[in-house]
Protein backbone atom coordinates (compact mmCIF):
# COMPACT_ATOMS: atom_id res chain seq x y z
CA UNK A 1 0.00 0.00 0.00
CA UNK A 2 3.12 2.38 0.48
CA UNK A 3 4.25 1.81 -2.86
CA UNK A 4 0.84 2.55 -4.83
CA UNK A 5 0.42 5.81 -2.05
CA UNK A 6 4.24 6.61 -3.50
CA UNK A 7 3.43 5.88 -6.63
CA UNK A 8 0.01 8.14 -7.08
CA UNK A 9 1.81 11.05 -5.08
CA UNK A 10 4.35 11.77 -6.91
CA UNK A 11 2.52 11.34 -10.48
CA UNK A 12 -0.15 13.82 -8.95
CA UNK A 13 2.91 15.98 -8.25
CA UNK A 14 4.19 15.50 -11.43
CA UNK A 15 0.58 16.34 -13.62
CA UNK A 16 0.34 19.40 -10.63
CA UNK A 17 3.52 20.57 -11.96
CA UNK A 18 2.84 20.42 -15.57
CA UNK A 19 -0.61 22.28 -15.29
CA UNK A 20 1.40 24.75 -13.79
CA UNK A 21 -0.91 24.30 -10.00
CA UNK A 22 2.90 24.68 -8.25
CA UNK A 23 4.14 27.63 -6.92
CA UNK A 24 7.39 28.02 -5.28
CA UNK A 25 8.67 30.81 -3.23
CA UNK A 26 12.11 32.04 -1.39
CA UNK A 27 14.49 28.97 -1.23
CA UNK A 28 12.16 26.44 -3.56
CA UNK A 29 12.49 28.82 -6.67
CA UNK A 30 14.60 27.02 -8.21
CA UNK A 31 12.16 23.87 -8.75
CA UNK A 32 10.70 26.21 -10.51
CA UNK A 33 12.63 24.86 -13.32
CA UNK A 34 11.38 21.50 -14.78
CA UNK A 35 14.95 20.39 -14.83
CA UNK A 36 15.02 20.73 -11.01
CA UNK A 37 11.71 19.64 -10.24
CA UNK A 38 12.29 16.20 -11.91
CA UNK A 39 15.69 16.16 -9.84
CA UNK A 40 13.67 17.17 -7.13
CA UNK A 41 11.23 13.69 -7.34
CA UNK A 42 13.69 11.49 -8.32
CA UNK A 43 15.24 10.64 -5.03
CA UNK A 44 11.34 10.05 -3.60
CA UNK A 45 11.25 6.16 -5.36
CA UNK A 46 14.36 5.31 -3.40
CA UNK A 47 13.20 5.62 -0.26
CA UNK A 48 10.60 3.66 2.16
CA UNK A 49 7.47 5.44 2.81
CA UNK A 50 5.02 4.77 5.68
CA UNK A 51 1.62 5.36 5.27
CA UNK A 52 -0.80 5.49 8.40
CA UNK A 53 -4.33 4.94 7.74
CA UNK A 54 -7.17 5.17 10.37
CA UNK A 55 -10.86 6.02 9.93
CA UNK A 56 -11.79 9.90 9.74
CA UNK A 57 -12.74 11.73 12.81
CA UNK A 58 -16.80 11.74 13.59
CA UNK A 59 -16.93 15.49 12.63
CA UNK A 60 -15.90 18.89 14.51
CA UNK A 61 -18.16 18.07 17.70
CA UNK A 62 -15.50 14.91 18.17
CA UNK A 63 -12.32 17.00 17.45
CA UNK A 64 -13.18 19.39 19.93
CA UNK A 65 -14.38 16.99 22.58
CA UNK A 66 -11.08 15.40 21.67
CA UNK A 67 -8.84 18.00 21.96
CA UNK A 68 -10.70 19.66 25.04
CA UNK A 69 -9.97 16.64 27.25
CA UNK A 70 -6.33 17.63 26.52
CA UNK A 71 -6.72 21.56 26.72
CA UNK A 72 -9.06 21.80 29.48
CA UNK A 73 -9.17 19.14 31.63
CA UNK A 74 -8.21 19.51 35.28
CA UNK A 75 -6.05 16.94 37.29
CA UNK A 76 -9.74 15.39 38.60
CA UNK A 77 -12.92 15.65 37.76
CA UNK A 78 -15.76 15.70 39.93
CA UNK A 79 -17.36 12.39 38.91
CA UNK A 80 -14.08 10.45 39.95
CA UNK A 81 -14.23 11.91 43.94
CA UNK A 82 -16.22 9.24 45.81
CA UNK A 83 -16.48 10.25 49.23
CA UNK A 84 -14.48 12.61 52.05
CA UNK A 85 -14.58 11.53 55.15
CA UNK A 86 -12.79 11.57 58.89
CA UNK A 87 -10.07 13.78 56.59
CA UNK A 88 -9.37 10.98 53.77
CA UNK A 89 -10.29 11.72 50.22
CA UNK A 90 -11.73 8.30 48.36
CA UNK A 91 -11.48 8.61 44.54
CA UNK A 92 -11.82 6.36 41.88
CA UNK A 93 -8.72 5.45 39.22
CA UNK A 94 -7.70 3.47 35.98
CA UNK A 95 -5.55 0.52 36.64
CA UNK A 96 -4.20 0.16 33.10
CA UNK A 97 -1.87 -2.71 33.61
CA UNK A 98 -4.88 -4.59 34.46
CA UNK A 99 -7.10 -3.84 31.88
CA UNK A 100 -8.17 -0.44 32.60
CA UNK A 101 -10.01 -1.70 35.45
CA UNK A 102 -11.81 0.98 37.79
CA UNK A 103 -10.18 1.19 41.31
CA UNK A 104 -10.86 2.81 44.59
CA UNK A 105 -7.81 4.94 46.27
CA UNK A 106 -7.95 6.80 49.55
CA UNK A 107 -5.73 9.39 50.24
CA UNK A 108 -5.43 11.80 52.80
CA UNK A 109 -6.81 15.42 52.57
CA UNK A 110 -2.88 16.70 52.72
CA UNK A 111 -1.69 13.91 50.20
CA UNK A 112 -4.39 14.36 47.87
CA UNK A 113 -4.02 18.15 47.72
CA UNK A 114 -0.72 17.50 47.02
CA UNK A 115 -0.79 14.99 44.29
CA UNK A 116 -3.40 17.60 42.62
CA UNK A 117 -1.33 20.53 42.82
CA UNK A 118 1.36 19.10 41.00
CA UNK A 119 -1.02 19.51 37.79
CA UNK A 120 -1.36 23.66 38.40
CA UNK A 121 1.32 24.76 36.18
CA UNK A 122 3.71 27.17 37.44
CA UNK A 123 3.88 30.70 36.80
CA UNK A 124 4.70 32.07 33.56
CA UNK A 125 3.92 28.56 31.93
CA UNK A 126 0.93 28.53 29.62
CA UNK A 127 -0.95 24.87 28.59
CA UNK A 128 -1.45 25.95 25.10
CA UNK A 129 1.67 26.46 22.94
CA UNK A 130 1.54 27.73 19.43
CA UNK A 131 4.27 26.77 17.32
CA UNK A 132 4.75 27.37 13.31
CA UNK A 133 3.20 30.15 11.66
CA UNK A 134 1.12 31.05 15.00
CA UNK A 135 4.83 31.07 17.00
CA UNK A 136 4.59 34.25 18.96
CA UNK A 137 7.86 35.35 17.65
CA UNK A 138 7.25 34.37 14.08
CA UNK A 139 4.02 35.28 13.91
CA UNK A 140 3.76 39.19 12.78
CA UNK A 141 6.12 37.89 9.76
CA UNK A 142 4.76 34.43 8.86
CA UNK A 143 1.03 34.65 9.28
CA UNK A 144 0.57 38.01 6.76
CA UNK A 145 2.22 35.30 4.47
CA UNK A 146 -0.37 32.62 5.15
CA UNK A 147 -2.94 35.86 4.29
CA UNK A 148 -1.18 36.38 1.08
CA UNK A 149 -0.98 32.99 -0.14
CA UNK A 150 -4.85 32.55 0.69
CA UNK A 151 -5.85 34.93 -1.92
CA UNK A 152 -6.09 37.91 0.95
CA UNK A 153 -3.52 41.05 0.01
CA UNK A 154 -5.57 43.47 0.95
CA UNK A 155 -4.92 42.60 4.34
CA UNK A 156 -0.97 43.12 4.09
CA UNK A 157 1.85 45.96 3.20
CA UNK A 158 2.52 46.59 -0.22
CA UNK A 159 5.25 44.38 -1.47
CA UNK A 160 8.60 46.77 -1.56
CA UNK A 161 8.26 47.19 -5.75
CA UNK A 162 4.50 47.73 -5.36
CA UNK A 163 4.74 49.95 -2.19
CA UNK A 164 2.92 53.66 -3.24
CA UNK A 165 5.92 56.68 -4.07
CA UNK A 166 4.67 60.14 -4.39
CA UNK A 167 5.50 62.67 -7.14
CA UNK A 168 8.64 62.68 -6.83
CA UNK A 169 9.45 58.75 -6.57
CA UNK A 170 9.74 58.76 -2.95
CA UNK A 171 8.29 55.72 -1.25
CA UNK A 172 5.52 56.30 1.36
CA UNK A 173 5.86 54.84 4.92
CA UNK A 174 1.96 52.99 5.41
CA UNK A 175 0.97 52.32 9.47
CA UNK A 176 1.06 48.36 9.76
CA UNK A 177 -2.30 46.75 8.96
CA UNK A 178 -4.14 44.76 11.28
CA UNK A 179 -4.20 41.42 11.61
CA UNK A 180 -7.35 40.59 13.30
CA UNK A 181 -10.46 41.08 10.06
CA UNK A 182 -14.19 41.16 10.73
CA UNK A 183 -15.05 37.39 9.16
CA UNK A 184 -18.05 38.79 7.42
CA UNK A 185 -16.92 41.76 5.76
CA UNK A 186 -13.78 41.44 5.92
CA UNK A 187 -12.66 44.98 7.30
CA UNK A 188 -9.88 44.69 10.26
CA UNK A 189 -10.87 45.48 13.65
CA UNK A 190 -10.56 48.45 15.58
CA UNK A 191 -9.76 48.57 19.13
CA UNK A 192 -11.53 51.48 20.94
CA UNK A 193 -11.11 50.67 24.42
CA UNK A 194 -9.06 48.64 26.62
CA UNK A 195 -9.63 48.32 29.99
CA UNK A 196 -7.56 46.87 32.95
CA UNK A 197 -8.82 44.07 35.35
CA UNK A 198 -10.61 46.52 37.92
CA UNK A 199 -12.64 47.89 35.31
CA UNK A 200 -13.66 44.78 33.73
CA UNK A 201 -14.82 43.62 37.24
CA UNK A 202 -16.71 46.79 37.76
CA UNK A 203 -18.77 45.96 34.64
CA UNK A 204 -19.23 42.83 34.80
CA UNK A 205 -22.47 41.50 35.89
CA UNK A 206 -23.07 40.90 39.60
CA UNK A 207 -22.22 37.48 40.89
CA UNK A 208 -25.12 35.41 41.92
CA UNK A 209 -24.16 34.40 45.82
CA UNK A 210 -25.92 31.41 47.45
CA UNK A 211 -26.25 31.69 51.38
CA UNK A 212 -24.47 28.26 52.72
CA UNK A 213 -26.24 26.72 55.42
Amino acid sequence: MARVFRGKFVDALQQAFAQGQLAFYGELKLLASPKAFSAFLRPLFRRKWVVHCKPPFDGPEYVLHYLGAYTHRVAISNHRLVGLQDDQVTFRWRDSAHGNQQRLMTLAVEEFLRRFLLHVLPPGFVRIRHFGFLAPRRRTVLLPLCFQFLGRPADLPPAPDQQPADEEGVLLTLPPPSLWSCPRCGGPMIILERLTAAEMYLRSPPLSLTRLS
